[in-house]
């Protein structure tokens, strides 16, 4: 279902577009590797709890994680962007 999902994603709904800048979603990079795996990356402008407090209060992202959530295994009821963690920046160079 990879290139279904990535379809999904060139067509991103505008409205959610809206609710990731409004929750100060930047730089925002998703990425996959042949077998599905997926890796999600976003620099957020307050802290990573606040910008998925603000995106949890969004209509836009409701719908979409329920339309997104078949592309996932997740456990029954969740929504993808309840599996996101925070990980420790290790290294960076620009």
């Amino acid at each position: 279902m990879l290139e279904e999902y990535k379809r999904h994603h060139r067509d991103v709904w505008p409205e959610m577009l809206d609710a990731l800048r409004r929750n100060g979603w930047r730089n925002y990079s998703l990425f996959s590797r042949e077998d599905g795996l997926l890796f999600g990356y976003f620099e957020a402008e307050e802290d990573f709890a606040a910008a998925l407090a603000g995106m949890s209060g969004e209509n836009a992202n409701a719908r979409w994680q329920e339309f997104m959530a078949p592309y996932f295994e997740i456990p029954s009821g969740a929504h993808p962007d309840q599996m996101m963690l925070e990980l420790e920046e290790v290294f960076h160079t620009d």
